[in-house]
């Protein structure tokens, strides 16, 4: 793996005590990501799919298997959640700049906020407020924050979960452009099927802490959901999460 964001996860776990009984979120997971691929991971809510990117951040530790790292060290990390969390006492700019103060010249880092605004839009709102910022501003603020970073590796958490469909789908092609112009490793964390469909190069799919699924989408981008292979390969991957214990497979199964 000599690329940078290229990672592979081999019989990754975690497990957590909770009211007195051990919980485990994720268990025997396999995983190989190659630099600059866009793997979507779907599943039933609780399914670990949450627990898998926080282990890819380094936000908490395996209980068991391990995260190899091309070259032997951590990729440059950005994170987009579900919520913007920004900081309301500071402006747009302020707070996709926030992780670079104190490590970069305020003359680059100002550039690198630039740049960062403009790729999701919103160079004029560089000054304005939180509270000035519809939910789809909000969000992209979010991303330009994870951007301004260069990350080589950058997973998002149901980033468009809470926006209305129109907003949604502006932001998922948004987000298609950004990543096609950069390359960065991208891991996308959503339970919407047709959504990992239009989004991931591979379709990643957990149930119950256990990795059951892998499915290619071999499908130029822009995707049409309305495109009969889109809904084909969603039929897909539903039928295999509808199935009553998906979970209970030995192997993950490849689809064809």
């Amino acid at each position: 793996m000599p690329e940078a964001g290229a990672l592979e996860v081999v019989g990754l776990g975690r497990a957590y005590d909770a009211a007195g009984r051990r919980v485990v979120a994720l268990e025997r997971v396999d995983l190989a990501l190659t630099a600059g691929s866009f793997t979507a991971v779907v599943g039933r809510s609780g399914c670990g799919k949450t627990t898998l990117l926080r282990l890819l951040a380094g936000l908490v530790e395996p209980s068991a298997g391990r995260i190899a790292y091309a070259g032997g060290r951590r990729p440059k990390v950005g994170c987009v959640f579900q919520e913007p969390r920004l900081m309301p006492w500071l402006t747009v700019a302020g707070n996709v700049g926030f992780g670079l103060v104190g490590r970069l010249a305020k003359a680059e880092a100002a550039a690198r906020v630039a740049a960062a605004l403009d790729l999701v839009g919103l160079a004029a709102f560089a000054e304005a407020r939180p509270d000035a910022l519809s939910g789809g501003m909000a969000q992209r603020v979010a991303i330009a924050r994870a951007l301004v970073l260069e990350p080589e590796l950058l997973l998002l958490d149901e980033p468009f979960a809470a926006l209305d469909a129109f907003t949604r789908r502006a932001l998922q092609g948004e987000l298609t452009d950004i990543w096609l112009a950069g390359r960065p490793t991208v891991v996308f964390v959503t339970h919407d099927v047709e959504e990992a469909v239009l989004l991931g190069e591979t379709v990643v799919e957990l149930a119950a802490g256990r990795l059951v699924g892998r499915r290619p989408v071999d499908l130029a981008f822009p995707r049409d959901p309305t495109d009969p292979a889109v809904a084909a390969h969603r039929r897909a991957v539903l039928d295999r999460l509808m199935q009553p214990d998906p979970a209970s497979r030995p192997e993950p199964e490849t689809l064809p």
